[in-house]
């Protein structure tokens, strides 16, 4: 039986998060040319002082982003298995942000098209550098290509919130949600 395809996937270990911010300016300085994070891929959110993290696709399993565009704009990666942007067919609608559990892809800041993590072709800028800082925060794994095993699907920014705070604070969490 030979192995399935593997696709790449960037590890999060939100724990470590100390909100630096250094993911958002690698990643908008890559894609933008400057420091932008309103343009950046990953963002950063802090919804409860003290509690940050970098939100960015996961890859669901599913992709429900792709199979919802109307305009046919988004693609799988087959090398990465990154959401692809074609932003000459984007129209902005935001049927794809509706549709993704995790409320991920969002508008470019000056431009009509929707932006989405595409793993810089399979070498991460916003890994790179928090490997570099120190943080290791992110880190690029393999997954097997979707299976059964493999049920990823994105989370909202107050869902991983909420976990994030358990696992700080514990019962007081509670207390700040």
């Amino acid at each position: 039986m030979s192995e399935k395809p593997r696709i790449l996937w960037i590890d999060r270990d939100y724990i470590r998060c100390s909100g630096c911010r250094l993911c958002e300016i690698a990643c908008s300085l890559h894609h933008e040319g400057k420091i932008w994070p309103e343009a950046s891929r990953i963002r950063v959110f802090m919804l409860i002082p003290g509690v940050e993290f970098p939100h960015f696709c996961v890859q669901c399993y599913d992709y429900p982003c792709v199979n919802s565009c109307p305009s046919k704009a988004l693609k799988v990666d087959e090398k990465t298995g990154a959401v692809i942007v074609d932003v000459e067919k984007c129209t902005a609608c935001g049927v794809c942000i509706d549709k993704c559990p995790g409320k991920i892809p969002h508008l470019h800041p000056s431009r009509k098209y929707v932006v989405i993590c595409d793993l810089c072709g399979g070498d991460p800028e916003c890994v790179k550098i928090c490997q570099k800082a120190g943080f290791n925060v992110l880190r690029v794994v393999n997954l097997p290509r979707r299976g059964d095993a493999e049920r990823l699907s994105s989370r909202t920014p107050e869902e991983i919130t909420e976990d994030l705070a358990f696992n700080l604070y514990g019962e007081k969490a509670k207390e700040l949600i």
